[in-house]
């Protein structure tokens, strides 16, 4: 009865690379090294409200900023490998994957979310070290963006970072370039990195990054990625990944039942929710990978819709399956973070 939602989710699909480039955080905005790009290259004015898919979007008073990054929705062309912003079409279905995450944020945050040039579906298929330019071209677009807010829109207000899958990996790239700023350092809620990984090795290399531990703790880094049971390896997770678990906040295998999930919700392209399901699932961090494991879930009722995922990969769900848990914690977090005084804020390690 799920095949309903295949063309929805199938925009939710992973934009696969390596990171790339060298951040020095010496100065108020690190330079950046990119290799094998032309910064200039058709570089986006984001002082223009046009080349944002959301620009401050509220209602009513919010009490902290979202910067959200796109997931994947373009499937790239013979010789093209990274999203025309100036594309009508590709335009919308940016917006309409948007929406599908609003939901969990928008109660709580204004919302800024820039256009920019991803990378497409094409670029996995291609050696690394060509695909590294493309996802390189993504992060400038996001970099700018993501500056000119600070610089413009931010205003000392509490801030979240927030991505899915490709958008993830963006919003990582942004946490190890900025996070040890001291401007970033004062406002960060939390960065929402889900569906993507975290390293022992990105700790180890860029030790001021810090995985939540708990519910409530600000300035951290919130991740997982969902499997079934019995999975051993996904090209989403090649190696060891770091999380939490989003029913009951532990980074342990303690087990959250299936009642601590508050609901599993499957938006539309609007934002408008419209399958809801309590208790859908219980779930279970795997000390060995690092991934979040789901305990009540039938796979043929959630297929992985491309054979990227193998069966048991649940990385399109990872938002849908803890929807209502994500939400209470996005306010809860915000709403310890302002209650903070500044010199109390985390400062990282």
């Amino acid at each position: 009865m799920y095949k309903r939602f295949t063309c929805i989710l199938l925009m939710l699909l992973l934009a696969l690379a390596a990171l790339s480039g060298c951040y020095a955080n010496t100065d108020y905005f690190p330079k950046v090294c990119l290799s094998r790009v032309e910064v200039s290259t058709q570089k986006l004015d984001y002082s223009l409200e046009e080349n944002w898919a959301y620009f401050g979007i509220k209602t009513g008073l919010k009490e902290a900023d979202l910067f959200l990054i796109a997931p994947t929705v373009f499937l790239g062309k013979e010789n093209v490998f990274n999203m025309s912003v100036g594309n009508d079409v590709m335009r919308q279905r940016f917006i309409n994957a948007l929406n599908m995450q609003r939901g969990i944020y928008e109660e709580t945050c204004r919302m800024f979310a820039p256009f920019y040039r991803q990378a497409g579906l094409n670029v996995y298929s291609i050696h690394e070290t060509d695909a590294t330019e493309y996802f390189s071209i993504a992060y400038i677009d996001i970099r700018n963006a993501f500056m000119h807010y600070i610089q413009n829109y931010n205003n000392g207000r509490p801030l979240v970072i927030a991505g899915f899958s490709q958008g993830a990996d963006m919003a990582l790239r942004l946490m190890k370039e900025f996070g040890d700023t001291e401007k970033i350092k004062k406002i960060l809620v939390a960065a929402y990195i889900i569906g993507w990984r975290v390293t022992e090795n990105d700790i180890s290399a860029y030790p001021f990054l810090r995985m939540a531990q708990g519910e409530t703790d600000t300035g951290v880094i919130v991740s997982f990625n969902t499997e079934a049971e019995g999975v051993e390896y996904s090209i989403i997770v090649p190696e060891r990944t770091l999380g939490i678990n989003p029913l009951n906040w532990h980074v342990d295998n303690t087990i959250a039942p299936r009642y601590y999930n508050k609901g599993a919700c499957f938006p539309n392209y609007y934002g408008e929710i419209i399958k809801e399901i309590p208790h859908l699932t219980g779930a279970y961090i795997d000390l060995v990978r690092g991934v979040l494991k789901v305990t009540d879930i039938n796979h043929i009722e959630f297929p992985p819709v491309l054979d990227l995922f193998g069966e048991g990969v649940y990385h399109i769900y990872d938002y849908q399956f803890f929807y209502r848990n994500l939400q209470e914690n996005v306010a809860a977090r915000v709403r310890v973070f302002t209650s903070l005084p500044v010199e109390s804020i985390p400062k990282g390690k």
